[in-house]
């Protein structure tokens, strides 16, 4: 039986290194490979066999999205479990329905990602009873749904960002973006969400449980 490779993608050099040590501790002969953003992950996986990716949803650059459908463009069978420090049951609905395998909040414990890894290696697709029970929802509701879910994938980043309390200075920096751009993509929130300001933004995404 070959071994079993699993690939990291993050952008910072401590996660990727203490994600690596979980593996190899959890996972006997397991080769890990290492990627810092979308593009150097593309490459691996279209240069190598990978059994599974475990990629944060936020890095600087493209999309987490955009660099998941990728991936599934590349590899559609290939498991792509997502790590993400954004709230669980909202942006879990959306990598689930861009193709990822699963969903890990940063802030669960390792024994979750691992138990959230071999899920996803069994072929099965890796939730929590909560988003379980919001997926199940959707069926039963026939509401247009929240305002934010008219979002795009890159508004929803910025407007968790905003909710975070983040200056747009800040929210550039985190996602390679000019601070002109931030401010387009805050004008478009502000616009579908019929706003005026970051306060009100703040205030809707805590009410909904977006962010902490």
């Amino acid at each position: 039986m070959s071994a079993l490779r699993i690939l990291i993608v993050d952008d910072h050099l401590l996660i990727r290194c203490g994600l690596k040590q979980i593996l190899e501790r959890e996972f006997p002969s397991v080769t890990v490979g290492e990627a810092q953003n979308g593009s150097e992950a593309i490459q691996q996986v279209a240069e190598k066999s990978w059994d599974v990716v475990v990629m944060d949803i936020n890095m600087p650059g493209r999309s987490g999205l955009v660099v998941l459908q990728d991936l599934k463009h590349l590899h559609p069978k290939l498991p792509v479990l997502i790590l993400s420090a954004y709230s669980e049951d909202e942006f879990a609905l959306r990598v689930l329905k861009a193709g990822a395998a699963g969903f890990v909040a940063k802030e669960s414990t390792h024994l979750e990602l691992v138990k959230a890894i071999r899920k996803v290696l069994s072929g099965g697709k890796y939730i929590t009873d909560s988003v379980a029970e919001k997926l199940a929802n959707q069926f039963d509701i026939k509401a247009t749904g929240a305002p934010h879910e008219a979002l795009s994938d890159r508004e929803y980043q910025v407007v968790c960002l905003i909710g975070s309390g983040k200056t747009p200075t800040e929210i550039a920096h985190e996602l390679s973006l000019s601070v002109k751009t931030v401010s387009t993509y805050r004008a478009r929130i502000l616009e579908k969400l019929n706003m005026k300001t970051n306060a009100q933004l703040i205030h809707y995404m805590i009410s909904n449980g977006l962010v902490n």
